[in-house]
Order: C-alpha cells, then sequence, then structure tokens
C-alpha cells in the first residue's frame, strides 16, 4: 500500500453549458449544497471501509465548477477528506475555478479552508474566442482572476484551447506568449469535437471548421518551442511547468497510482485484496444524491481490471508523460514485457526511445502519433 494515493471530488454544476464541454456537468437553479455535502461525506466513510488506510498525496475538486460552491462547502469537503484518510503535510489541494465567478473573499476562504493550488479554465485570451467558446467573461476578467489568484494561492493553473476554428499561428502565438508569463502550470488542449456537444453538431451540420490536421500539428509544435524557450516545458502531452510546478495529482493519473472517485460521475482506480478496482459512480446528481441516501454510495459500475487491462491503460497513461512509462513497474503490475519486436520496430521509426534501460518514452516525432504508438503496443 506504498503507492500513492489521491482523492477526486466532482462537483457537477456549471452556470452554463459551454459548446465544446462534454463534461459531466448540468445547470441547475437552485442547489442544496448542505444535503450534497452530507452526501460526499457519507458516500467517503462508505468507500473508506474498502480503501483503507492511504496516505493522501493529491486532493482534486473539478466540475463542473467548484467556485460555484460556498467556501464552507468546500471546508465541509476537504474536512471530511481529513476525517477518514491521512493527508500529507504537502499534499496538492487543487480546485476548479472560473474567471465569472471569481470574487475576492471566495478565494481568500477557499485558501482559508485548505486549497493551495487555484486551476482557472481561462481557455482563451481573445474576446471574440471567448464568446465563441460559450465563455461568460472577458479577457480583462480572466487577467484580473489570474492576478487575484497569483496573490492568494502558492500555485496556480489555467487551461487554454488551441486549434479553434479560423486559429492561425499568429494569433495563438499571441495568445501563448501572453499565457506563459502568468502562472507556472498551463494546460494546454487541442479543441477536440466530442459527440453531444454543440460544436459537434455545428461540425457535422457544416457551420464549424476546424484547422487542418497540418494546421494542428504546425500549432502543437509551435506550443512546444514557446513554453520549452520560455521555461514552461512541456512534462505531459497537454501540460507545462516550471520546475517543480507539475501537477501532482495529474501526475498520480499519469503514473497509474491510485486514487478513490467522490461524487456524481467519478471515477476510481485503487487496489482492493491485491486486484485494481475500477469504481464509477451515478451521473446524473439527483439520482447519485438519492443513492447516497439509500445506500451509502453512488456506485454504479465497478470491476477488478485484468492484467490485460491494466498493461493497456499503463501505456495509455505513460507514454503521456515526457519521462516516459517505467519499464520495471510495467512488468511488475502486468507480468508481461514489453513486445520487443514492435519495440524495435518503433524505433526504427524514430516514434520512441528506451533511456537508461528503464523508460520507454515516445520521441517528439512520436508523441503526434501516440494513439499509433499505443495500438502497436497493446496487448489486447
Amino acid at each position: 500500500m506504498n503507492e500513492p494515493f489521491g482523492i477526486y471530488i466532482h462537483w457537477p454544476f456549471c452556470s452554463a453549458k459551454c459548446p465544446y464541454c462534454n463534461f459531466n456537468s448540468y445547470i441547475r437553479p437552485n442547489i442544496d449544497e448542505l444535503r450534497f455535502a452530507t452526501a460526499f461525506r457519507r458516500e467517503m466513510e462508505s468507500l473508506r471501509i474498502r480503501t483503507g488506510k492511504r496516505d493522501v498525496v493529491s486532493i482534486f475538486i473539478g466540475g463542473g465548477t467548484p467556485s460555484l460552491m460556498a467556501p464552507r462547502t468546500i471546508t465541509a469537503l476537504l474536512d471530511a477528506v481529513y476525517t477518514f484518510w491521512s493527508v500529507l503535510p504537502n499534499a496538492e489541494i487543487t480546485m476548479e475555478a472560473n474567471p465569472s465567478s471569481v470574487e475576492v473573499n471566495r478565494f481568500r476562504d477557499y485558501r482559508a479552508a485548505g486549497v493551495n493550488r487555484l486551476s482557472l479554465g481561462i481557455q482563451a485570451l481573445d474576446n471574440i474566442e471567448l464568446k465563441r467558446l460559450g465563455r461568460l467573461y472577458n479577457v480583462a476578467q480572466a487577467l484580473y482572476a489570474i492576478d487575484l489568484a497569483r496573490t492568494i494561492f502558492p500555485r496556480l493553473s489555467f487551461d487554454l484551447i488551441y486549434a479553434r476554428p479560423n486559429q492561425n499561428e499568429i494569433a495563438w502565438r499571441k495568445e501563448l506568449e501572453k499565457a506563459v508569463d502568468l502562472a507556472d502550470h498551463l494546460a494546454l488542449y487541442q479543441l477536440t469535437l466530442e459527440k453531444k456537444t454543440a460544436f459537434y453538431r455545428y461540425y457535422m451540420a457544416g457551420k464549424l471548421k476546424l484547422p487542418t490536421s497540418e494546421m494542428a500539428a504546425s500549432l502543437y509544435e509551435m506550443t512546444q518551442e514557446v513554453t520549452q524557450a520560455r521555461g514552461l516545458p512541456a512534462y505531459e502531452i497537454s501540460n507545462h511547468a516550471a520546475a517543480g510546478a507539475q501537477s501532482q495529482h495529474n501526475l498520480l493519473y499519469w503514473r497509474y497510482h491510485q486514487y478513490a472517485g467522490f461524487g456524481p460521475g467519478a471515477h476510481g482506480r485503487f487496489l482492493e485484496a491485491d486486484c485494481r478496482t475500477v469504481t464509477i459512480t451515478e451521473c446524473l446528481p439527483e439520482r447519485w444524491l438519492k443513492n447516497v441516501e439509500r445506500r451509502g454510495h453512488g456506485i454504479v459500475h465497478e470491476e477488478y481490471l485484468s492484467q490485460e487491462q491494466q498493461a493497456d491503460e499503463m501505456l495509455l497513461m505513460g507514454l503521456r508523460l515526457c519521462e516516459g512509462l517505467d519499464i520495471d513497474r510495467y512488468q511488475l503490475i502486468t507480468a508481461k514485457p514489453l513486445p520487443k519486436n514492435r519495440i524495435v520496430e518503433l524505433q526504427e521509426q524514430g516514434l520512441i526511445e528506451i533511456t537508461d534501460n528503464t523508460r520507454l518514452r515516445a520521441t517528439a516525432k512520436g508523441q503526434i502519433l501516440l494513439d499509433y504508438i499505443i495500438r502497436s503496443l497493446s496487448v489486447t
């Protein structure tokens, strides 16, 4: 049980549904926060019996828009975690927030509750693009939120989306060069069209045009160049950080460590009786709430992963990291060696490399073709 252990808490409510978003989020005019906080605590108590004692290295409150919660609700959620597990003194405690829900007193209260890292969903530093993305604030408000967060929280990250409709290299470079001076961590995602989103419907109706694959690749390469030159190199396909500022919670996922998930639509992966257990909770908030009140948890699906399933998941996660996949740990968990003939083929294609005889990682060329590499090495 010496693996790092994390806690994920999902607050599913938003002020509006963005046209690109397929996250488990809902718009509700009235939310009984006390009732939900009580349910979160009860679900944690139930799952604590299954996880046993753990030392928590990271807590992540995501959504949805957690910054719509009253500070006392954040305090109640974190108090529940501290009640049922041992939270290490240097644990990273992250909360997501949007600039439209920024208030000076709330930020200070969130910090007082124990949040030590804020993740702001900025998404763009251009007013026209913010409106297209369905965001409820402008660039001035976004910059205010960033400046405010930097004075209150020890660590700050924010997200930007690129490869947006009609975006070119000049426009993206302008945004990116502004962004790299504002935080010690950036999450830079290419826009992807997910089914059941408004953008997907627009695209299928011919009303939305995305950059070509060649332009998207060029934007990706420029992103790597600019962030590397400005002291925020990539440590994962889409995440960039100054030295020591990497997201410990995200590293926990990508290094295939353990975590428990709470709230509507949350996932968990943890060892139980030497088996890696997957838990998935009910997505609909009202149904999740009733399930927890009735039987102590909102889990609607769970399974024990086979070694083959773990092998594929570990590849999928580990090869996203610039440090690569820990080969020895892969073989320990999966009881299978990596396929040598396929590794040789991928090396000859210049897509992967082995460093220090301990790690397998994608090259700069391979990072753009990561799906192909994973398919080539997959055991299922």
